[in-house]
């Protein structure tokens, strides 16, 4: 279990039996809460780079009271933690570790009643994050629906995305895809415990945002999650495909040549922290450089490309963006708001190539009072994450087996004097209902609770019932939810924007 860093709670929950061993969490509130479940064996040594392995069985009740360690984040050393408005840690989260292989439950009762399941998975790319970010607490959904909810830490970065089985053979074959196989082990720790806790197995919902939206879209076409999870939703994050063998190759030999490496054993043998140092000087960019492998075995195919995999055809599919994703990621440029025509230009062409100057004017036209630097913005949202949304919306929704829900959040938080409309990561809070939690983000008055009661409501009734209260998107309709303070249904929004990225 993970170290108790902070003083247990004076109401405790009774003994729960779960597969690895007994655990004793929390009551809060009408809440029952277990945080730091130890759901594989420490990946440390000769487990680095390895398929997770079930852990050590204990028969002690033990204290799961406090968040577990997150993973090592990207070029950090233990103990190191980036923060982001999009992924702030909780208070009482540790620090950062190898050991990191940790989930989290809120549920309503240790009962037989089978409440649905809603298994959280972080964003941050493929490289940062961790399940104990302040947003992700699952109180709030919990007690909203009556449902159980379990945030994952999961190895990241180069400790969860270097492919080695090139290099060092069939016993890393499947290294390039060792965090994403974390995730299949905490969904089949789900299946074989969660009915202790309230939940139902047979209806479990993975949703996730950013490199979340990627990794339940990767575990679409997983065979090893296969029957892990009934129904998919993809926040700000379409993962059409994973990375290609000899590309993954090329990135593990140089980190090897850098780190002297010649072998599995000295790589075993080697300081977290020399690892992760390395990891971030190999030429590309560091977010990217680490991602999950399309290996043969675990991964067999591209999730999404050329077509949405068959494997998981009947599970349906929630999918969706923010209106203004990209001005998260543009808030630091030093001519933000002040952005002049050659700016938007130039920003365009890096976007949308030959289609700049015509999606220009598709955005102009949809948004007439976005200045050049919203425009800019709008540019990177549209050929990025909406326009891979539209893509894995149309591929799923082709193959006629279930169906798949379209969203976009057009609500804009009024922090940072507005500038932001509505960014990459805003939805979050108001999915899980934490608006008290994210006020820094959402801003103060009554407007955002009035949209997270309307995107928690609809999130829980996809967790429910596999429809979240909208007509289902096809390609000639395209329905859409737009959520604001006032919610609505519209068929083909942005359509000339549409038009001229698929034409």
């Amino acid at each position: 279990m993970a170290d108790d860093l902070t003083l247990a709670p004076a109401a405790r929950t009774d003994v729960v039996a779960t597969s690895n061993g007994p655990v004793r969490g929390y009551v809060e509130d009408d809440l029952k809460v277990f945080k730091g479940l130890r759901y594989a064996a420490p990946p440390i040594g000769y487990a680095r780079f390895k398929p997770p392995q079930r852990p050590a069985a204990w028969t002690e009740p033990a204290d799961a009271t406090a968040y577990g360690a997150p993973a090592i984040q990207s070029g950090l050393a233990p103990g190191e933690r980036r923060t982001s408005p999009g992924d702030p840690p909780a208070p009482d989260e540790p620090s950062s570790s190898e050991d990191c292989l940790f989930l989290n439950v809120w549920t309503p009762g240790l009962d037989d009643l089978k409440r649905p399941v809603m298994v959280w998975l972080h964003g941050g790319g493929f490289a940062n994050g961790s399940g104990g970010a302040a947003m992700y607490d699952g109180g709030a959904l919990a007690r909203k629906g009556d449902v159980v909810t379990v945030t994952v830490n999961h190895r990241l970065n180069v400790f969860g995305y270097l492919h080695l089985g090139e290099v060092f053979g069939p016993d890393y074959a499947q290294s390039g895809l060792a965090g994403m196989l974390d995730i299949v082990r905490a969904l089949e720790w789900v299946r074989d415990n969660i009915a202790a806790f309230g939940g139902d197995p047979g209806n479990v919902t993975i949703f996730g945002e950013s490199g979340g939206g990627w990794k339940v879209s990767l575990l679409m076409a997983m065979p090893g999650a296969r029957g892990l999870f009934h129904k998919a939703v993809i926040q700000s994050g379409p993962g059409l495909t994973g990375k290609k063998v000899a590309d993954a190759d090329k990135i593990a030999r140089q980190l090897l040549a850098d780190l002297d490496v010649d072998g599995a054993e000295k790589l075993a043998s080697l300081s977290t922290e020399a690892i992760s140092h390395a990891s971030v000087k190999v030429a590309g960019e560091a977010m990217r450089l680490y991602t999950p492998v399309v290996d043969g075995l675990a991964l067999p195919r591209d999730p999404f490309e050329p077509d949405a995999s068959p494997l998981n055809a009947d599970v349906p599919v929630m999918i969706g963006t923010n209106k203004d994703e990209s001005t998260l990621f543009m808030l630091g440029h030093p001519k933000f708001g002040n952005f002049d025509d050659t700016d938007l230009a130039k920003h365009a062409e890096t976007a949308a190539g030959d289609k700049a100057e015509p999606l220009v004017a598709a955005l102009r036209g949809a948004y007439p009072d976005y200045n050049q630097t919203h425009l800019a913005a709008a540019a990177a949202t549209a050929t990025g994450m909406w326009a891979g949304s539209l893509k894995l919306a149309e591929r799923k929704a082709a193959q006629k087996a279930a169906p798949v829900w379209m969203y976009m959040l057009t609500w804009e938080t009024p922090v940072s004097r507005g500038r932001l409309r509505s960014p990459h990561a805003l939805e979050i809070p108001l999915v899980f209902d934490n608006v008290e939690k994210a006020r820094n983000f959402v801003g103060r008055g009554d407007e955002p609770q009035a949209v997270a009661d309307q995107m928690s409501t609809a999130w829980l009734a996809f967790a429910r019932t596999g429809a979240p209260g909208w007509p289902a998107y096809d390609a000639v309709t395209r329905t859409t939810m737009l959520f604001d303070v006032e919610s609505r249904t519209v068929n083909d929004p942005l359509s000339a924007v549409r038009k001229v990225l698929q034409a």
